[in-house]
This record gives structure tokens, C-alpha cells and sequence, in this order.
């Protein structure tokens, strides 16, 4: 039950929705819980959260023929490909506290492939989630 706990927070702790998955995972780890379920849990809840921001992202495009919408489809074309060509990797960042989460929709407005968009956000969030594991490992006395 605790990593189910552990994953939907951080579902929704990547979604727009404020939630802090940090907190849990240090409570778990001091519970004595396995680190590589803890680290496999967060990271893959917080991925899958990301990924609905891409996929809300995604639907932009319902709206690009609206009246208000305010980029043509051919400045939104050009925009894609200069971030699909450059600026994909910022996905990467998509785990900061403040605008990561933007990062991650911009993905999916800019319809960074699936495979790319999925591959970058993991990375960063596994790294991040394997640092937060390092920082409570080396404040506490915790013995495995």
C-alpha cells in the first residue's frame, strides 16, 4: 500500500495539481521501505503524470482554428520544429519545482515524439528521485 501511496503522489505531484512526493518518499525510506521500489515507484508515477500534462498539451491543436487562438498554424509549425530540433531536451528539467511542469506541457504542444518525450522526462525524473534517495540516505542514520 505504501507504494501505491508513493506512486499516485507522485502522479499527481507532476501533474498541474500541488501535491509533494519528496515528503513521502524520506518518510518511507526512514520506515525502512526497499530504496530501488521507492526510487522504480516515484519515477514512474511522476513520468506517467508528466505524460498526461503532454497529452493536455497535445490538444492545443483543437484550437489553433479558433479566432482567438493567438498563432497562426504556419508560426506554430515553424515553433515545433525549431523546439523538436533544439529544445526537447529540456524535457530533462521537467522535474524543477517551478516550471517543470510548464516544460512538460510545452512538450506536448509541441508534439515532441512520444518516444523522445517519455525516454527525457524519465531520465530527469530518475535522477532527481535517486538524489532525493541520496539526500535523506546521508541526513539520517538510516540502516538498511
Amino acid at each position: 500500500m505504501a507504494y501505491l501511496s508513493l506512486f499516485t503522489t507522485a502522479f499527481l505531484a507532476a501533474t498541474l495539481l500541488p501535491a509533494y512526493s519528496e515528503v513521502l518518499l524520506g518518510g518511507l525510506v526512514l520506515q525502512g521501505y526497499s530504496l530501488w521500489w521507492l526510487w522504480f515507484w516515484a519515477t514512474l508515477g511522476n513520468t506517467l503524470g508528466s505524460v498526461v500534462n503532454g497529452l493536455i498539451g497535445r490538444q492545443v491543436d483543437r484550437f489553433k482554428a479558433k479566432r482567438w487562438f493567438p498563432f497562426s498554424t504556419a508560426q506554430l509549425d515553424k515553433a515545433r520544429d525549431r523546439f523538436n530540433r533544439y529544445g526537447q531536451w529540456s524535457l530533462l528539467f521537467g522535474w524543477l519545482p517551478i516550471g517543470g511542469d510548464a516544460l512538460t506541457l510545452i512538450g506536448g504542444i509541441m508534439r515532441v515524439p512520444w518516444l523522445n518525450f517519455v525516454v527525457l522526462v524519465a531520465m530527469g525524473k530518475g535522477i532527481r528521485y535517486a538524489v532525493v534517495l541520496w539526500l535523506v540516505l546521508q541526513s539520517t542514520t538510516y540502516q538498511p
